[in-house]
Parts: structure tokens; C-alpha cells; sequence
């Protein structure tokens, strides 16, 4: 029996910027996760062309039709791994109010937020999660450096979660220097 592996690429924040680093990212791995504030559809369109599967949600500047097109939560799972992806979502152990009460009752082994255009990924102990924020791809906001997550869930039974491996930052350059 062979493990099963699923190589992702993790970005939020991109404020509808879209240059050809993502894209190209984007379309060497299985499955794209977006954590939401996409702005602008023809910047997702491109990102889902060149994606293989592109999961996605909606964040706060995202306007109706996006809101239409993608949900306020996305939970899944991959490789055995229970996934819970939402915009706004806090820190832990002091994850935001909308969140907070179906965290430590559902307990998802990873939870995904944007929002803070702040790179962070932590161990929430009390709950077994790995929380996830891959910073901000975009060019609008505070952060410095433009930053994604990279990562694969290697799953090596089926009867069993699968563990993240691999796990690298990728630096699109400064916030505002166009390549």
C-alpha cells in the first residue's frame, strides 16, 4: 500500500491581484485553498483555470457576487484530515465569537483563516488543531512581504488521518514591488 498524497498551495488576501508567481504555484499542486478577501472574479478565474481543484470563501471586501460564488465556511476533508476554512476566524485560544463555540465542539484537525494579512501557523493543543494563516498574496494592506503556504497531507491508510508534511513559506516578493 502506497501513501496517499496531496500537495496544496494556501493563499488569502489577495485583494484582486493575480500575477503569474500564483498561477504558476497554483498549477503545481492538487488542490488550492483560498482563505478569502479574493476582490475582483476575472483574478479568480484565472487562479480556478489554472488550478486542478480550487476551494475557496469569502472575506470581508468581497462583494455580492463573489458572496454568491463562494461560501462563508468551507469544511472538508483530505486525506483523512478534517479541514475548516472561514475568513475571520482569530487565533488560538482566543479565536473570534463566530467561531469559537463550533471550534471546540466540532475540534477539525486544521483550521484555515486570512483576514490579518499576518503569516502564523500554531499548534492549538487544547484542541488538537494546527491553525493556518498564509499572510496576504496581494498588494493591498499592511504586510511587507507577499506570502503563501505550501504543503502536502500524506495520508499512509485510508482508515486513518492523514499528517501535514512539507510545509514551506513562499515569499512573492515586497508589497508593492511588481514582478
Amino acid at each position: 500500500m502506497s501513501a496517499k498524497k496531496t500537495k496544496i498551495l494556501l493563499l488569502s488576501d489577495t485583494h484582486s491581484y493575480m500575477d503569474d508567481r500564483i498561477l504558476e504555484f497554483a498549477s503545481g499542486v492538487d488542490v488550492v485553498l483560498h482563505a478569502g478577501d479574493m476582490g475582483a472574479h476575472e483574478g479568480m478565474d484565472k487562479l480556478e483555470a489554472a488550478s486542478k481543484q480550487l476551494v475557496g470563501v469569502y472575506g470581508n471586501i468581497d462583494d455580492h457576487t463573489m458572496r454568491l460564488r463562494f461560501p462563508l465556511h468551507q469544511k472538508f476533508k483530505i486525506g483523512g484530515m478534517k479541514i475548516w476554512m472561514t475568513h475571520i476566524g482569530g487565533y488560538p485560544p482566543k479565536y473570534n465569537l463566530r467561531v469559537r463555540e463550533t471550534i471546540q465542539k466540532e475540534q477539525p484537525d486544521v483550521f484555515i483563516c486570512g483576514h490579518s494579512h499576518i503569516l502564523k501557523v500554531v499548534n492549538d493543543p487544547k484542541i488538537q488543531c494546527l491553525h493556518m494563516n498564509p499572510g496576504a498574496a496581494g498588494q493591498h494592506g499592511f504586510h511587507k512581504v507577499r506570502t503563501m503556504l505550501r504543503f502536502e497531507i500524506v495520508q499512509l491508510d485510508p482508515e486513518k488521518k492523514g499528517r501535514i508534511e512539507n510545509l514551506e513559506v513562499i515569499e512573492l516578493g515586497n508589497r508593492g514591488q511588481l514582478r
